[in-house]
């Protein structure tokens, strides 16, 4: 009997009316495969704003208390997941679809215990095991788990594409659906890019780059227990779940997925935004215990370049203040550029190929665009720009190397 764990995500099921298109897909894999064991994760109901979302959850406690204990705020986030898995699990038995519902710990995902950013350490899938074994319809609590004590943890931003993943894996599925409001990962973030088209395949290290460069795809974590177990991730739309959506897996010669603009070098372009550049006067050792001193301070720095005299880097604008006091401490010469925006060609084509920064250069200099500074690896080359030009360097590298 083979096993398939889907996800649906907070747009999924963020009403009745979402929930029963949610069934519908359920019902649609049961009638076609009676003997398929199936396990459904799920988020909490809606995003920010919404009634039971995990924002509005978190908002409860900060309102009283601006810095609310870590343990006691992941019991109350919890609650998001067990609010909407116990209401779809009940909705599909009132299909005739038997189900039951576990929580994250209930279902034996042991994490560390740092609260709103715990780590899984092990998942112990015999309760699963026992459930699907009668037949049933495992819904379980994505985004917690426990610890071995038995405290209720939260496993961060992303957390129910890890849970379900990490699922996935303890259950030995090649295959883990992932289910959300669009079409598929996207070339560009349409919004911004109304020529973005669906990828139908993309690589671990392709999406990992993306997630990272700030497209709002899965979240890195999920993508890298998907590469350790060699699990396939389809993300789907729950609205139009007969789409093929995109693959994410690993790329081989005789695999069944090719690119949709095969023999071009993009894959996609992603865009961030409330980026500051940072621009540092000093020696070598001295900005060597500055880097020691930021990273103690946990500030996530990116594009780092080396000139004679200055160091160059960005940082996300939230973290300004906390670098400033560092840098005065060191009393060196800075500079510090606010409202940037990072854009980045992502492609695992780009190593090896000469003239893609010869092209982006030109593309922005065809739309007016002043490139502040750049950065590269094997499969990204990422431009900073002003943040007012955002959306037309994002047009300006897509329309360059998007190929039909």
């Amino acid at each position: 009997m083979g096993i398939l764990v889907q996800k649906f995500g907070g747009t999924s099921v963020e009403s009745y009316e979402k929930m029963k298109e949610v069934c519908k897909i359920v019902k649609s894999y049961k009638e076609n495969d009676k003997d398929l064991g199936m396990v459904v994760v799920v988020s909490a109901m809606g995003r920010k704003g919404a009634p039971y979302a995990t924002d509005t959850l978190i908002s409860l406690c900060s309102q009283i208390n601006e810095n609310p204990q870590k343990r006691e705020l992941d019991i109350l986030m919890a609650c998001g997941e067990i609010i909407s898995g116990t209401i779809l699990t009940n909705m599909l038995n009132s299909q005739g679809l038997e189900a039951t519902f576990l929580t994250g710990i209930q279902a034996g995902v042991i994490t560390n215990n740092n609260y709103s950013n715990a780590r899984i350490i092990k998942i112990n899938p015999q309760r699963m095991i026992k459930e699907i074994d009668q037949k049933k319809i495992v819904v379980i609590a994505g985004f917690q788990g426990g610890t071995e004590d038995g405290e209720i943890t939260t496993l961060g931003r992303g957390g129910s594409d890890t849970s379900a993943v990490a699922i996935g894996k303890s259950l030995g599925c090649d295959i883990v659906e992932i289910y959300t409001d669009v079409d598929g990962i996207m070339t560009a973030d349409p919004r911004v890019e109304p020529k973005a088209k669906v990828l139908n395949f993309i690589n671990y290290e392709e999406v990992f780059q993306m997630a990272d460069k700030g497209a709002k795809v899965i979240h890195p974590r999920a993508v890298q227990l998907a590469k350790s177990g060699n699990i396939t991730l389809a993300i789907k739309n729950t609205l139009n779940p007969n789409y093929e959506g995109t693959k994410i897996g690993l790329e081989h010669k005789n695999t069944a997925f090719s690119y949709e603009n095969e023999g071009g070098i993009m894959t996609a372009v992603a865009h961030k935004d409330k980026i500051a550049q940072v621009k540092i006067k000093s020696d070598e050792g001295l900005f060597t215990e500055v880097l020691d001193k930021i990273e103690e301070n946990n500030v996530s720095i990116d594009m780092i370049n080396f000139f004679i005299g200055e160091k160059a880097f960005v940082i996300e604008e939230v973290d300004v203040k906390k670098l400033e006091s560092i840098l005065k401490k060191f009393n060196v010469e800075y500079e510090i550029k606010k409202k940037c925006a990072k854009i980045t060609l992502i492609g695992s084509k780009i190593t090896g190929t000469p003239g893609i920064m010869a092209r982006i250069v030109r593309a922005l200099s065809k739309s007016g665009i002043s490139l502040l500074q750049t950065s590269d690896s094997n499969m990204t080359i990422s431009c900073l720009v002003n943040e007012e030009n955002m959306n037309d360097a994002v047009h300006a590298i897509h329309n360059e190397f998007y190929v039909e």
